[in-house]
Formats: C-alpha cells, structure tokens, sequence
C-alpha cells in the first residue's frame, strides 16, 4: 500500500490536475460509468464535529474507494489546525485490497475548487466580469483562485458575516490584479458569477439579491438542514449538480422540494452539459445555479491523480499491509 502524506499534497497537486479530474468525473458520472455510494454523515456528540464517509466506484478509470473525515469547528481556534480534516483511502477495484491511503485536507479544498470552476467554465455567460463571492473562510480563497482562471474577471466583490475576514480573499484578488470591493448582500446584483461558500442553516443570498444571466455556485450545503440561499432562488433558476441523489437530499435543493418549488426531476446533472447531452445555458437573461454537494467520486479522482504522482516522484511510502 502507498501512503501521501498531507505535508507531500501541495507539490504534487495542481489546480489544473484538480480540474480535469472534477471534469473527467462529473462526465463519468453522467453517462453511467461512475457512481457514487450513499453518504454516511452524522453529529458524533463530541467537540461539535460531523464526521462521515464519502465513497463510490469509477468503471472507467477504475477508482475505488472512500474519504472518511468531516468538520471539527473548534479546531482552529483551539489547536491551530484547520476545521476541516479527511483521509483518502483507495482499493484495488480487482482483488480489495487497499492500494493506498492520501491525506486528504488539501485535496478536498482543491477538488471542492475545482468543482465551482467547473461549473462556471460550462454555465456561466462567456461576457462575464464582476464574481461575487459570499463567505471568507478558508475554502473561499481556494474557490476565488480556480474561478478567476475561467473568465477574464474585472472586479471581485465580497460579502462576509464576519467582515473582518474579507481580506482573506481581497488577498487572493489583488495577487491576480483584479479590484476588491467589500458589498451589502444587496449589491451582489452587480455579480454576473457568484460563489456562496459558508457553513450556514440558514440563506444569506435572496433571489431578489441575483440578477437575470447570473451564474450562482452554491458550494457549502453538504447536510440536511445546511443552506446558503433562498429557495425561491432555485425557482428562479435552471439548477444543475454533482450528483441530483445528494443535491435534493442534503443539498441546497432539498429547501427547494420541500417546500413544493421544484421537484427533483428539475435539477439536472453538470456532467450532462460537459458531455453535451444537456444544452446547460441557453440564453444571457437565464440564471443557472451549481449545487455543490461534493461527491466521493471527486474525492477519489484526485486522489489517484496524487498516487500517480507521488509514486512517479518517488515521495509514497511504500507499505506491506
């Protein structure tokens, strides 16, 4: 078995590699050669942590495995450790046997990233100049740096229940040369793109907030009860997904269904689109949304990816298991 450690991830991993991996997946998934296995999430009643697994298999590429991991909210504050901690581990698709174990902090901030960017290279309008991002934390910044690489982004404008963090991603901002500006909730009108990633239960973005030809990329909902924007938004909008299982079951559609605004046969899959067999965005005035759950499949392709590398570059431990 080969172990990644998490110190190798950052010289292996980049955003492109993260990309074309989300990419690759999602088109797998939509034409029937990859499928995810149900989520595994729950409250463990200690230190406020959710903690689960991620699982599913690539036919095509012969992926399989899990990530076991979640969210620990104290952890910054009270070790200096990011809330966020996962573990990859991977399988011999042919006999069972584990084939490698990744550590797996970065790779989700990256393959998260990926994600968005995804869904904007293939939803958002080609003129698009102003991205809004709702959210400051640590994913934010990873979510800023892939999405700028999609369009040629004149401004960034930002929004954060804690003000205090916005120059985390003003950073990332001025790095590439694009304009921050710190807004109300009721100027992201002006986005044409706009990413939403917190950990909320309860919307922050309102469809009166997101104006017609926009494109929403809603990044943080993994959980029943979590959400980011108004339901009525997802009325308002063509609604595309990793996975429409996880969109309308712990994602932001399943606000949406619930209350009777849309049904699951609403949400259509991005892979669809990548694929070609969905037209995705077909007019300037439409607004699509990307409801992000993360799937295991993500998870998994990056993860490969990594091994691969690692083991060209010589840095995988080797062990007997």
């Amino acid at each position: 078995m080969l172990i990644v450690p998490e110190r190798e991830i950052a010289d292996l991993m980049t955003r492109q590699a993260a990309f074309d991996a989300v990419e690759q997946v999602f088109a797998a998934m939509a034409s029937g050669d990859a499928y995810n296995f149900p989520v595994v999430r729950e409250a463990i009643g200690h230190e406020d942590a959710l903690y689960g697994f991620k699982g599913g298999f690539d036919r095509a590429g012969l992926t399989l495995g899990l990530k076991a991991g979640g969210y620990w909210p104290n952890n910054l504050e009270k070790r200096g450790l990011i809330n966020h901690q996962s573990t990859v581990f991977l399988f011999d698709p042919d006999t069972g046997k584990p084939s490698a174990m990744v550590g797996g902090n970065l790779l989700t901030a990256l393959r998260t990233a990926a994600a968005s960017s995804v869904s904007i290279k293939h939803l958002a309008r080609r003129d698009a100049k102003v991205i809004g991002m709702i959210g400051a934390g640590h994913q934010a910044a990873f979510q800023l740096r892939a999405a700028l690489e999609q369009r040629d982004f004149e401004k960034v404008i930002g929004w954060n229940y804690h003000p205090e963090m916005l120059p985390n991603i003003e950073k990332v901002a001025n790095e590439a040369g694009v304009p921050f500006q710190a807004v109300k909730l009721d100027e992201m009108t002006e986005a044409d793109v706009i990413i939403s990633i917190t950990s909320a239960f309860a919307p922050s973005l309102m469809a009166n907030h997101v104006s017609p030809g926009t494109h929403i990329a809603c990044m943080g909902t993994d959980t029943k009860g979590k959400q980011e924007v108004e339901a009525a938004l997802l009325a308002r909008a063509s609604v595309f997904t990793d996975e429409v299982a996880q969109s309308v079951s712990i994602g932001e559609a399943q606000h949406a269904v619930a209350e009777g605004l849309i049904q699951e046969s609403d949400v259509a899959q991005l892979g669809a689109v990548i694929n070609g067999t969905d037209p995705g965005r077909i007019s300037d005035n439409q607004i699509t949304l990307f409801d992000g759950t993360g799937v295991g499949l993500q998870d998994l392709a990056v993860a490969a990816s990594v091994v691969d590398l690692a083991f060209r570059k010589g840095v995988a431990i080797e062990v007997d298991f």
